[in-house]
């Protein structure tokens, strides 16, 4: 078990002086923070290609996205909404117990 420790603290340390030395070698001009920033165009050419790359499938994201979904949550979680939601409707359920929905 000390062995494994010990191999793992080795390890990280020869990591991290290689990340000195390879930090150490930039130069000016090609410094870290110039690498954040790329081209509108190469920005707009990865969103773009994630578009097109988009499958829909119904049975992997589920149906459809339903706007009141999380209202009718907060309606299923309080009983007396609930049960007058099974009387009078959802929609006039919350109305009476939230407010305009």
């Amino acid at each position: 078990m000390r062995s494994l420790v010990l191999l793992t603290l080795l390890a990280l340390l020869t990591l991290g002086l290689c990340r000195r030395a390879a930090d150490r070698s930039i130069s000016a001009d090609d410094s870290p923070s110039s690498e954040a920033f790329v081209s509108k165009r190469a920005s707009a050419e990865v969103v773009r290609r994630h578009k097109r790359n988009y499958i829909y499938d119904s049975s992997v994201y589920g149906a459809a996205w339903d706007p009141l979904e999380a209202k009718r949550e907060v309606c299923e979680l309080n009983p007396n909404c609930d049960e007058l939601a099974d009387h009078i409707g959802f929609q006039e359920a919350y109305r009476r117990f939230y407010g305009p929905v």
